[in-house]
């Protein structure tokens, strides 16, 4: 298995900055490798992701150097079993609401004895003919990347049970899903739903990487200077920053 380049730097205490990708395609995880993103992240919770086109994803980030991680649909253990096993370096599971579902996270996630993941000769594995599976599984335990997102206040308050939680190695913080919980749809920035994640980083307080959204420069420097870590752009937001910016310019200049 690859060296996840990513979770070493983020036990080293050093900031990733990736891009969610949100639509089926190789070329764009590539070129978010030669842009210099650290990872993408393959996003088959939203939109029309299937493990046959993330497969082809997870190649095409590799290619381009970056770590490929994969947001899968949902908590299930066969579901993380599946996207693990076509070769993701990484998972990122969203809406684990309680600490028990966060545990069977990470319990889907690992080998024995760390977890209950199957074994197979999957790509993950090299297909099984390159080492031993007996090794594999040790060396998949130590680079597998672990990514729980915390978007709900009931797991805000719960917090320092997920603390508690041995291999998690990243709490993402979905500001979109917090601010719904909290009764404020669509609105990521209010005021209230802003101290709630202060209030996360002041409580995690470098116990366990952070991670969180930045879909503009300005937020992402926000973000850093809060504490967080790991750091996820949108490819939607920075083509539309780019379009509207080369729009703006020449609609002003034709005026």
């Amino acid at each position: 298995m690859r060296e996840n380049r990513v979770k070493r730097r983020l036990r080293a205490g050093e900031v990733v900055v990736g891009c969610f990708i949100p639509y089926p395609s190789p070329e764009l995880a590539e070129i978010c490798g030669y842009l210099g993103f650290d990872f993408v992240l393959i996003d088959a919770e939203h939109g029309r992701i299937t493990e046959e086109s993330a497969y082809h994803m997870v190649l095409a980030a590799e290619v381009a150097g970056a770590t490929p991680i994969v947001r899968v649909p949902f908590g299930h253990r066969q579901v993380i079993l599946r996207y693990l096993d076509l070769g993701a370096a990484g998972v990122m599971v969203p809406q684990v609401n309680t600490p028990e579902e966060a545990v069977a996270v990470v319990e889907a996630c690992r080998y024995h004895p760390n977890g209950r993941r199957g074994v197979a000769g999957v790509r993950a594995a090299e297909f099984g003919l390159t080492k031993p599976l007996s090794e594999y599984v040790q060396e998949a335990n130590a680079e597998t990347l672990v990514i729980v997102q915390i978007e709900s206040i009931a797991a805000v308050e719960r917090l320092e049970e997920y603390l508690a939680i041995p291999g998690i190695d990243v709490l993402f913080v979905g500001p979109n899903d917090l601010a719904q919980s909290m009764g404020y749809p669509g609105q990521p920035l209010h005021p209230d739903v802003q101290a709630v994640i202060d209030d996360i980083v002041r409580r995690v307080a470098g116990r366990v990487p952070l991670g969180t959204t930045a879909p503009t420069p300005e937020l992402a420097q926000r973000q850093l200077e809060r504490g967080f870590l790991m750091l996820a752009a949108n490819t939607t937001a920075l083509l539309a920053a780019g379009a509207r910016g080369l729009l703006g310019a020449v609609a002003a200049k034709i005026q």
